[in-house]
């Protein structure tokens, strides 16, 4: 295995993986190399469904391996919600600054301490024997009351770190990839990699 394939147009999430894979010997590739879009409707019922049918369809496609990650916000109080629906959770827009608003008033009500929550991410690899891996990365945390930080996306601004009163947006970009659920994927893909690279060529 010489290539691997991130499903992503997003340049920041492929030099994440890029620094990954580039230790291991491997050319990175990902959706922004490709001349046409690769359209995959993601309506899995887990996180795990839809990263598994991004990996699959364009693998399948491609004829490669391919990394594909579906992530999102995980609300105790809203039983899990927004979950996989976390980027258009206020509508199909995708826009972070109605998602949070919309939240901040699901938990209008909601005492401090029912407030945890968690960001997952969940990674799916689709080998070209047909063989699909996942792992799955975590970071807890509670959901604030405004919103603070300039830095992050989506709900960084609200997301309290714990044993702290920073969210995810107020950390530098070094600092947030230590504890990020991203974060804890790629170790967790570490722990795996060279068995499963080994095992399905």
């Amino acid at each position: 295995m010489k290539e691997i394939f991130i499903a992503t147009r997003n340049s920041g999430k492929v030099k994440e993986f890029e620094a990954f894979f580039q230790e291991r010997g491997l050319q990175v590739k990902s959706l922004l190399d490709l001349p046409d879009e690769i359209d995959v409707v993601e309506d899995g019922k887990t996180f795990e469904d839809n990263a598994i049918k991004k990996a699959e369809t364009i693998g399948k496609r491609i004829g490669m391996p391919v990394l594909a990650d579906d992530s999102g916000l995980e609300v105790d109080a809203l039983q899990g919600a927004p979950g996989i629906y976390s980027a258009r959770f206020a509508g199909p827009k995708k826009d972070d600054g109605e998602n949070n608003q919309k939240l901040l008033r699901e938990l209008e009500n909601v005492r401090d301490e029912d407030r945890t929550a968690r960001f997952v991410c969940a990674l799916a690899i689709f080998f070209p024997n047909g063989k699909v891996q996942t792992v799955r990365g975590t970071c807890e945390g509670k959901i604030g009351y405004e919103l603070m930080g300039a830095h992050g996306f989506g709900y960084d601004p609200l997301f309290k770190i714990p044993n702290s009163e920073q969210t995810m947006a107020q950390l530098e970009k070094h600092e947030k990839n230590k504890i990020s659920h991203r974060a804890k994927a790629l170790l967790a893909l570490a722990d795996h990699w060279d068995d499963w690279a080994a095992t399905n060529k």
